[in-house]
Parts: structure tokens; sequence; C-alpha cells
């Protein structure tokens, strides 16, 4: 079994651009391979091979180079989309199932919808969404689907895939410096930019059901990405039973609150982290929380397949789907509860939707702040954040 899921893992590995200059070429997906080595780098510059791959400024660094490993593919070997098409909704809806996860990001009245069948695929998405220049970025290993303003100081950057993973976590870089990101922080760990900050940019996974009822004007990104590749079908088939160890992963010890697969949402605010362990939200469907002194809510509904559980993500199980949002409408605290399947206030009685927006009551139409709030892996999470808070009961 865990042969058969390393195998499924690194599929990817073989995706190596070998059609490069002809990307709609034939499919790359491999008969069979021998797994990539998990060789560390040596602590300190050249990288190993990378030089030869990178201009990257390797004499700066903020990390070990020992925790840098290879996760098989080459640069770029899992290509990013750099010009993405769109559909609409009707148009997606034929290849897409309710249950589907999408990523949701919205800027202004852009809304958009990036299906994991997709970014499963590619990873990164450089895109701008209402006048947002932003990369709208996925990790499977981690199950982290993050975007992130791709602006630092007046450079708009363009991100690709480095081949490489720190933590099991994506290494992005950046086109026009060829420094080296860390996905799960947003943070350049080598290169000329070494720390600096990308500004993380709300993004949810949600399903694509949900997504069309509430977007049915929305944007779509397209299959037809320039490459071939057998979307809807999931590479790294039961990646997320929670009885599995993480793929790659050499990193700090997992804190023993939770298992090293287990589904988190992830918040910090103000310096303080929080994750929210799906098991408990699955059995509450509703959670308030005090974080720094603001007032959170947390909704969770189900609907949303894993994308990393079944062949294909259409029939992935249902892991739902969960939100983040500020608890405060005109200035007042709201404390939200579950009841008879729906999502009340006790302040006003008002009906809410899992997207933070009151559908009936007093306060209908009113929207609530959304919170950057990012999927993870418990694992994937608490090495970045070691000093997490897991809710486990209300404040």
């Amino acid at each position: 079994m865990r042969a058969s899921l390393v195998s499924m893992i690194l599929l990817l590995a073989a995706c190596a651009p070998a059609d490069t200059a002809s990307p709609t070429g034939t499919s790359l997906a491999p008969t069979s391979f021998a797994p990539a080595t998990a060789t560390p780098a040596s602590d300190g510059p050249p990288l190993g091979f990378a030089s030869a791959e990178f201009t990257t400024d390797f004499s700066k660094y903020s990390v070990s180079f020992d925790d840098i490993l290879s996760g098989g593919p080459p640069k770029d070997g899992i290509p990013p989309i750099d010009a993405p098409l769109f559909v609409s909704v009707t148009d997606a809806d034929e290849w897409l199932t309710p249950v589907e996860p999408v990523i949701f990001v919205q800027a202004g009245d852009d809304a958009r919808a990036y299906p994991l069948q997709i970014m499963t695929w590619h990873e990164i998405v450089n895109d701008t969404v209402g006048d947002k220049p932003l990369t709208v970025t996925f990790c499977p290993l981690c199950n982290t689907a993050i975007a992130f303003e791709r602006t630092v100081g007046e450079r708009v950057l363009d991100f690709g895939t480095t081949g490489r993973l720190r933590y099991s976590n994506l290494i992005m870089y950046d086109r026009q410096t060829e420094t080296w990101w860390q996905q799960a922080t947003g943070e350049a760990i080598v290169g000329e930019l070494t720390g600096a900050q990308l500004k993380f940019y709300p993004a949810t996974i949600i399903a694509w059901g949900d997504f069309m009822a509430q977007h049915p004007d929305g944007k779509v990104l397209s299959r037809e990405t320039g490459f071939s590749r057998n979307y809807g079908v999931n590479p790294y088939v039961g990646y997320d039973d929670v009885n599995n160890p993480p793929f790659l992963y050499r990193g700090p010890e997992t804190p023993g609150q939770l298992p090293p697969v287990a589904r988190v949402l992830a918040i910090e605010l103000g310096g303080e982290a929080v994750a929210y362990p799906y098991d408990v939200l699955q059995q509450l469907h509703v959670l308030n929380d005090r974080v720094v002194g603001r007032n959170v809510v947390v909704f969770w509904q189900p609907g949303t397949a894993s994308a990393l559980d079944s062949v294909t993500l259409a029939d992935g199980r249902d892991v739902g789907a969960a939100t983040a949002f500020i608890s405060a409408a005109n200035g007042e605290r709201l404390t939200l509860r579950y009841i008879e399947g729906k999502f009340v206030d006790d302040e006003t009685q008002s009906e809410w939707n899992a997207f933070g927006r009151a559908i009936n009551g007093e306060l209908a139409g009113t929207q609530l702040e959304p919170v950057v709030a990012v999927n993870h892996f418990w694992f994937s999470w608490a090495a970045f954040k070691p000093e997490t808070r897991v809710f486990s009961d209300p404040p």
C-alpha cells in the first residue's frame, strides 16, 4: 500500500516538461518510473545541481539548506499557468461535478474558481483578479490552497515551481530574481529577496456546486492550459488517509495534539496562530472563538470532496468545507449557532450561509469580513507554526 502510494505521488515527477517547447504535445502521464532520491542539499551554497538550473543568489538564505529536498521534478517540471484562460460557469459545469473542490478567490465583483482537478497538476496560477495581481497556489502534499498578492514593492512577480520541498511544502521561485519562496509562509528563503514577505489574500477550498450557486456569473479556470494532463484524475490516491505519514517530510516532530495528516483550518491574527480541526468542525458545524481580541467564527458544511482520496476527484470522500470570518456586524459582536441545519446568530436571529453572508432576517444582505484561513494538514502547519493553539472548546 505504501509503495503504491509513493508511486502515485511521484507520478508528477515524471511530468517534467519534455515537451516544453510544444506544451500541447502528447500526454506526459507515465506508466512507471523510479522514485526520486530524497537527498538533502548541503548546508550552504551552492544547492547541489540547483546552481545549474537557477540564477538564484545562493549566498543569501534564511533557512538551513539541509531542510530542502528534491521532490523529483526539475525547475518548472510541474508547469505553472502563466496565461490563464477562463470559461463561464455554464461551460465549466459540463466537466465539473457539484462536489468537486475548487479554490474560490474574489476581488471586488470578480469571483473566480480554480478547480483542484487542474491545480493538482500545475500548483501555481499567475493571474490578475479584479485589478489585483495574484498568484493562486496549491501544494497537494500539504493540502494548502493559498493566494498571494504578487507585488513586492513596485515589482510584480511571476512564480514557478522549483521542484524542491521544505517540510514537504512547495518551494516556489519568482522569475524576476529567481528568489525561492516558501508556499506555506509566503516568505522568501533563498536569493536576492530573502526575508521579503508576500501578502496573503483570502482563498478558500469550497465545492463547485456552492461556487456555482453563489456566483453564477463567475469565472472558472479553463482546462485549456496549453498542456496535456489527466484533469480530473488524482495522482495522489489515498494520500490524505489520516494513518499515512506525510511524504518526503523531514522536519520538526509534529506536536501530538493531532495526527500528522489530520485536516485543519488554520488562521493567524496579530501573531496568534490557531488550528481548527476538521473533526471538531464536522461535529459542531460552527465555532465561535476569540483571537487576539477579535471575534472569529468558523463555518463548516458538508458537500466538498477530498482532492487527495479517490482515483477521480469527483469520487473523493466528503470532507466538507470550512470558512472563517470576523464575527461582527455594525460594530457589534455576533455569536453564531447551528440550529436545525441553519447558521443563526443569537443577537438578531438572522440566518447566515457559510460564505459569511446573512440571507434572512434583520441583517439580510450583510457580509462578514473574511479572515485569511488556510486548509493544512496538521504536520504542515505545525512545522511552520509550532506555537499554534489547537481549538478544542469554545472560549
